[in-house]
């Protein structure tokens, strides 16, 4: 919880095939119950905003140059942090997003090369506070599982998108900055082995201790 604001936010990370999705809902529906005189906004990345959701559409269908992506992806971020998370935190509300930042880092920067010092640009520029901190998830839960396994579980759901089309290599490389990041900030993040069951992994969520 930042000292500019009364709230509480949490991010869902992980390669695409980790099952984060599938415990994300349950995940707030907890909050709420543990949390009653708190509101519980949910929200994505891309997306979250009329204008974020139109740029998730181009973002996840359309070939476009590297730095270009980013450039949209923090765009998206920049409204959703200035429409949706911003005010929700500074009213006290829990926010749970599908994603933030860390995808950047992890999909953009580890998977598809670009560099890092330019995803840390950016990430100041879009998320830098009145105090000069820059804003992040209060608790990160990273679902982590070979990228082999992830696999396996993609190509049993709905049509992919340009991400979710990609090669092991590529998935892979995203996994390692995920862990990099974690490693980085070991207090913020929540590692989640995504390798066991739906209920071995429910209990452990359940398990978090969240202070207010």
């Amino acid at each position: 919880m930042s000292s500019l604001h009364s709230g509480f936010f949490i991010s869902f990370e992980g390669i695409d095939g980790a099952g984060k999705s599938t415990h994300i809902e349950s995940f707030a529906k907890l909050m709420q119950e543990s949390f009653p005189d708190r509101k519980v906004v949910m929200t994505r990345e891309p997306g979250g905003t009329p204008l974020g959701e139109h740029l998730r559409k181009l973002l996840l269908d359309l070939p476009m140059n590297l730095e270009t992506e980013a450039l949209l992806m923090f765009a998206a971020r920049r409204e959703h942090l200035a429409q949706i998370i911003q005010p929700a935190l500074q009213a006290g509300n829990i926010v749970i997003s599908d994603r933030f930042t860390d995808a950047s880092f992890a999909y953009q920067g580890g998977g598809r090369g670009l560099s890092i010092q330019k995803l840390n640009t950016l990430e100041r520029w879009v998320q830098e506070q009145a105090n000069g901190a820059i804003l992040q998830p209060d608790l990160t839960i990273l679902f982590d599982l070979p990228g082999s396994v992830a696999e396996s579980r993609r190509s049993k759901v709905r049509a992919p998108d340009k991400f979710e089309k990609m090669d092991l290599h590529f998935f892979e490389k995203v996994r390692q900055e995920y862990l990099r990041r974690a490693q980085e900030d070991p207090k913020r993040f929540h590692l989640v082995d995504a390798t066991q069951t739906q209920e071995v992994i429910w209990k452990g969520l359940k398990g978090i201790k969240i202070n207010l």
